[in-house]
């Protein structure tokens, strides 16, 4: 008898419609499948081959991103700028207040028009005055004062500058040039010209009897004012002397030129 031939077991595939009944592997390829299914599939895929699927992070360590947003608004920005502007406007205002109280009641700048004053105070000199000073003590003999316009003297003159050489009571008198005041020669070293005339017609507000001349009583209350140019200047010896209340206030400083500038 022929030999038999082993028989060799044999596998059968599962019937169409019947499941098989060995657990199916996991497809290894198939985070790459999914990848490919997305937008950007090829670079993602490419990414996972070399680097491997991404590990999530802590949640201590996540970051949650936001979005560019071009409407995002900064809070208080706005406002912030609101303040800065009022601050800026409350600044302005203020130093304008400071200003014009400064001028009206502390100091006031003023322009030298004619040589009345030479050689102290030239033509187009810049001063600076003090409208405080006789509100702490008494005019002095001496001062160069800025006043308000006589009524006798002509509209378009707001305000004058001399010098005061006689005060309440006192007598004045001009010889030869030279001043006298209660008999005493007054000395004025700031003098570059005598004029060399003798008396001066008696001006209105003197106390002297009418017809008086060469010499003037200042009654209480009025100071007797004269320029340093005395043949160029027009003062009390024509408009006669002024009330202390017409007075705006001490000249004291000399600003322009820069070369010239110091007190007076």
């Amino acid at each position: 008898m022929p030999p038999r031939r082993p028989v060799l077991p044999t596998v059968e595939d599962p019937s169409p419609g019947e499941a098989s009944a060995q657990p199916a592997e996991p497809d290894e390829f198939e985070p790459f499948a999914e990848a490919y299914a997305r937008p950007g599939a090829e670079s993602l895929a490419a990414e996972a081959a070399v680097f491997g699927s991404p590990e999530p992070l802590p949640p201590h360590l996540a970051v949650e991103s936001t979005p560019p947003d071009d409407d995002l608004k900064i809070p208080g920005r706005a406002a912030g700028t609101a303040r800065g502007v009022l601050e800026w406007v409350g600044v302005v205002l203020g130093a304008l207040v400071v200003a014009l109280l400064v001028k009206q009641f502390l100091f006031a700048a003023y322009y030298i028009p004619s040589p009345s004053m030479e050689p102290t105070l030239t033509d187009g000199d810049r001063i600076i005055v003090n409208k405080l000073s006789y509100r702490l003590h008494e005019v002095n003999r001496g001062d160069v004062v800025v006043f308000s316009r006589p009524p006798n003297q002509p509209e378009g003159i707001k305000d004058l500058i001399k010098r005061v050489i006689a005060l309440p009571g006192e007598t004045i008198e001009v010889v030869d040039g030279r001043v006298y005041v209660d008999g005493g020669l007054l000395l004025e070293p700031y003098l570059a010209v005598r004029d060399g005339t003798s008396g001066f017609p008696l001006p209105p507000g003197c106390l002297d009897p009418a017809g008086s001349i060469s010499r003037c009583t200042v009654p209480d209350g009025h100071v007797f004012l004269m320029g340093d140019n005395r043949p160029n200047s027009k003062d009390s010896r024509i408009f006669g002397p002024v009330p202390e209340s017409d007075i705006v206030g001490r000249a004291f400083l000399r600003v322009w030129p820069v070369g010239d500038l110091g007190r007076l």
